[in-house]
């Protein structure tokens, strides 16, 4: 097995700054799009995919839970990344000098009231790293990029301007995965991800919802989502604290299996030391 982690986008990426935080001993690996990632890691080419599943400004990042389900893979370990966003350019260039900004779409939002200010406009980008790699390949002296410190490392550019963002609390949950479902008991606070599927009859979601509240196991993430090119959402990722072995998560999910169609688990892990509170 290669001894890398595979992550969606450009080296300088923040999937990439979250690989280096959590496998700092693994290359990284990086990938086109999420679906690579996944196969990487199902080819043997990487042990480990670093996932992104949601920030606190943007909120729930597109596909990957229409994903995860069918990846073949298990959630490892989660790790938050604090996303720091910075103006970079060419040596010599000037904050005077920048007419443009490029970032990823969900990038160029969060740093709104920075861009106003200093009357740049916001231009999207496929990727922050990408963009910072693309000025410096085209030695573009009136623009700059989004990105993180890394890039700027990376691709030789200067750092005009740190934490441009709008909120100081911007911050990433990543999801590391394998092909090895480890169900060790490797902290005090576990946490267990799943998806199911609920029954076709009334107040279903409420009745399968029941025996986590009774059996008094905390419920951190309920989201929706639609499956089968249908309107109707009757699928759902959740994220629970407790372990598969514990007596009340056991009772619960038995009550959770008589109103669903489909329960599978994504992963029991470690609460991660830097989860907010």
């Amino acid at each position: 097995m290669a001894k890398k982690i595979a992550f969606q986008g450009e080296l300088g990426a923040y999937s990439h700054e979250a690989c280096i935080v959590a496998r700092p001993n693994h290359t990284p690996l990086p990938c086109p799009t999420f679906e690579d990632v996944i196969d990487a890691v199902r080819s043997g080419s990487a042990e480990f995919a670093m996932l992104p599943v949601e920030n606190t400004t943007y909120g729930r990042v597109a596909d990957i839970h229409r994903l995860l389900p069918k990846s073949g893979l298990f959630i490892n370990d989660e790790v938050f990344v604090r996303v720091r966003i910075n103006l970079l350019a060419l040596p010599g260039v000037k904050l005077s000098d920048v007419k443009v900004a490029r970032g990823h779409l969900v990038i160029l939002p969060q740093c709104k009231t920075f861009l106003d200010a200093n009357k740049i406009r916001g231009e999207a980008a496929a990727d922050n790293a990408g963009a910072a790699a693309d000025i410096a390949a085209s030695n573009e002296r009136d623009a700059a990029a989004l990105a993180s410190e890394l890039a700027g490392e990376i691709y030789g550019l200067n750092v005009l301007k740190k934490d441009v963002e709008d909120l100081s609390h911007n911050t990433t949950r990543f999801l590391i995965m394998s092909a090895q479902n480890d169900l060790d008991r490797r902290g005090d606070a576990m946490l267990t991800s799943f998806v199911f599927q609920v029954r076709n009859i009334p107040a279903a979601l409420y009745k399968a919802m029941g025996g986590f509240a009774t059996n008094g196991i905390n419920m951190t993430k309920l989201e929706s989502y639609m499956v089968g090119g249908t309107f109707t959402a009757t699928q759902f990722y959740a994220d629970i604290d407790g372990h598969p072995d514990d007596p009340a998560v056991q009772l619960a999910f038995e009550e959770l299996s008589f109103f669903t169609d489909m329960v599978h688990v994504l992963g029991t892990y470690p609460a991660s030391g830097t989860r907010p509170a």
